[in-house]
């Protein structure tokens, strides 16, 4: 495979816009020359990433795209934000596929992911294969979250421009418009655990077996994590390629919740070496962000609105004892490595 054949695509909106940011930075460092096509799910974040002007991104308008897949409208209003955001998964490497003819293959990511290595090993591991997939890895005790949540995660996904991987894009979106939610039914949990039976149901699917592709809070006790004289950090004994940050929440400007699932053990390579390059680089970014969206002329609510989106803070008043409660169970967390401290960079 050539350096040329690297094409991702990706969505998000204003409360992850940090996080994708931090994403398309992290492939810079460790993947040869690509591209990657961002759906910008609202006007802030279109305006935002035009006037960042990345050389490897394509900015593309969520009017474009609907206009695209005027299927897509006639469920919007039945369907949460994040609903309809899963529900357009399947149609945007379509999309990009559909506008780029020259390019074979496409790789969907979730903006929540961090590359930490080369990605060439997984593209190779596909090898002709027309469907990559990764399976969630949920360590023995975890394995009831199997049955909600799917074999395999929408973190990655691949689709080679050939039958059966435009075929399996066509039946994806349609069991998407159908239905699509963030609640389990019926054997289905959002747009993800479609994906189990395709190894079953379409030939040419690949399950990427590369212990260092979406390591994640859920499947990271389930894995030993060493550190070479590279610095580089191992999965099993494989390099880690990218970290799944699904959930990692901020509390104040300098106190983040990985969620950690309670098998987790929060390890000092875990807290410093994986999760500190992340938020350091997401505090970063956020200046750049500010400073573009000045330049953007984006108002003042707006920006507001943009800067921390995922600060979980309770503004209701409440009484002394339960303040007290809850700085009890902060410090615990901090004490315990739960829950993360980031200052000037550095996770303590």
């Amino acid at each position: 495979m050539t350096p040329a054949a690297f094409h991702f695509c990706t969505y998000f909106d204003h409360h992850y816009l940090v996080r994708g940011l931090a994403l398309i930075q992290s492939l810079e460092a460790h993947c040869p020359p690509f591209t990657i096509w961002v759906l910008c799910l609202d006007e802030g974040t279109f305006r935002i990433l035009t006037q960042m002007n990345l050389p490897a991104v394509r900015a593309m308008h969520l009017t474009d795209f609907e206009n695209a897949n005027p299927e897509l409208l006639t469920v919007k209003p039945q369907r949460t934000a994040l609903e309809y955001y899963f529900t357009c998964t399947p149609f945007l490497p379509r999309f990009v596929l559909n506008r780029n003819p020259e390019m074979e293959m496409i790789t969907y990511l979730d903006a929540d992911l961090y590359f930490f290595d080369d990605p060439r090993p997984l593209f190779e591991e596909l090898g002709t294969g027309s469907i990559g997939i990764v399976p969630q890895r949920y360590p023995p005790a975890s394995q009831a979250d199997s049955a909600q949540f799917g074999l395999f995660n929408v973190a990655w996904v691949t689709f080679r421009r050939d039958a059966v991987g435009l075929a399996c894009l066509r039946w994806w979106g349609e069991r998407c418009i159908e239905w699509c939610h963030l609640r389990s039914e019926d054997g289905k949990f959002g747009d993800q655990k479609y994906l189990d039976d395709w190894p079953a149901r379409f030939s040419g699917v690949v399950v990427l077996i590369h212990k260092g592709a979406d390591v994640a809070r859920w499947n990271v006790a389930n894995c030993s994590l060493t550190q070479g004289e590279d610095r580089q950090i191992y999965v099993d004994g494989q390099p880690l390629i990218f970290y799944h940050f699904s959930g990692l929440t901020q509390i104040r400007r300098w106190l983040y919740n990985p969620r950690f699932h309670s098998n987790v053990k929060p390890v000092r390579m875990l807290r410093r070496q994986i999760y500190g390059p992340y938020l350091d680089a997401l505090g970063c970014l956020e200046r750049q962000v500010r400073d573009a969206a000045k330049v953007a002329a984006l108002d003042d609510g707006a920006w507001q609105r943009m800067r921390r989106p995922t600060v979980g803070r309770n503004r209701n008043t409440s009484s002394q004892l339960h303040q007290l409660l809850r700085l009890c169970r902060l410090a615990i967390g901090i004490a315990t490595g739960r829950l993360l401290i980031c200052f000037r960079g550095k996770v303590m």
